[in-house]
């Protein structure tokens, strides 16, 4: 198979060496992978221009600016498709990943999947096993969508809520992530994967980033849908996650201000009542994980 992965880096050239040195070792195929750094340290880049000069199969692309995650991984995808243009399916995500041995396999296995899907969610996986897909089945109730706004009204009353959150997490959290051992048409797939095929490029030249930070499950899962086609989540394919290995570098706060602008773009296409701009009907995407993650919960959700 010829594969291509795509990943940003951010002060965290270590990460992406382990995902690199993961994915080589799939033997049989053709693996190109683009490193697109956003602007980190000196230090940091220099690592990976040794990452890239140890293995043939990787290309740098040095921003001059920290333009975001799906921008970066924007700027990747215009290199791979510009210079391999021969690579069909595209691995887009985060760098703090680790793949199997068998991992490519696994994807040549379902590849009819990737001629009905634009894209596909692998089962992610954290280093405490928990599950990160399917991050969003069908949608959220009013209710909880107030919550989120409550969430994003003040920093001080965020981190209230996320105390009492781990407290209540067993009667308040949803149930999406308990069917990750089922295969299924979902809304969103987490945001730090996902296996782009010929359809998604066949009516898209890139992913849909309105944002710098936050929020990437819900305008890739409208990306599609509004085309009339689906995100699929596909548990046989399996990666391990790190889990906030960029985001972990963010303040707190900075970290809660980059999600609250993410939600506010957020909220121009979904309203909590009645229908979105556009007359769609309202999907409410479930965005517990981004919350959750950014104020150091316990677990990344």
């Amino acid at each position: 198979m010829k594969l291509g992965y795509i990943c940003t880096n951010f002060n965290n050239a270590g990460y992406t060496s382990k995902a690199v040195n993961s994915l080589l070792a799939n033997q049989g195929h053709e693996i190109a992978i683009v490193v697109v750094d956003n602007r980190s340290k000196p230090e940091d880049v220099q690592q990976l221009r040794d990452i890239a000069a140890r293995h043939t199969a990787v290309r740098l692309v040095l921003l001059d600016q920290n333009v975001g995650y799906f921008a970066g991984l924007n700027a990747g995808i215009r290199y791979l498709r510009t210079n391999f243009p021969e690579v069909k399916h595209m691995l887009v995500g985060n760098n703090d990943l680790v793949f199997g041995p068998q991992f490519v396999d696994s994807i040549v296995q379902k590849l009819p999947l990737l001629e009905q899907y634009p894209v596909v969610a692998p089962d992610i996986v954290t280093l405490d096993g928990m599950h990160l897909n399917p991050h969003v089945i069908a949608g959220t109730s009013w209710r909880r969508e107030l919550l989120y706004d409550l969430y994003f009204a003040h920093y001080t009353l965020a981190a209230v809520m996320t105390k009492v959150a781990r407290y209540t997490q067993r009667i308040t959290a949803r149930a999406d992530l308990e069917q990750w051992r089922t295969p299924a048409v979902v809304c969103e797939g987490n945001g730090s994967c996902y296996i782009l095929g010929p359809l998604f490029f066949a009516h898209f030249s890139e992913l849909w980033a309105p944002t710098f930070l936050f929020g990437e499950e819900f305008f890739l899962g409208r990306q599609v849908s509004e085309r009339g086609m689906a995100v699929y989540y596909e548990p046989t394919i399996s990666i391990q996650h790190y889990c906030n290995a960029s985001i972990g570098q963010l303040p707190r706060k900075a970290a809660w201000e980059h999600a609250r602008k993410a939600h506010r773009v957020y909220r121009q296409y979904v309203r909590i009542f009645g229908a979105p701009r556009g007359g769609r009907a309202n999907r409410n995407p479930d965005r517990t994980k981004d919350f959750d993650r950014q104020l150091g919960s316990p677990k990344c959700l």
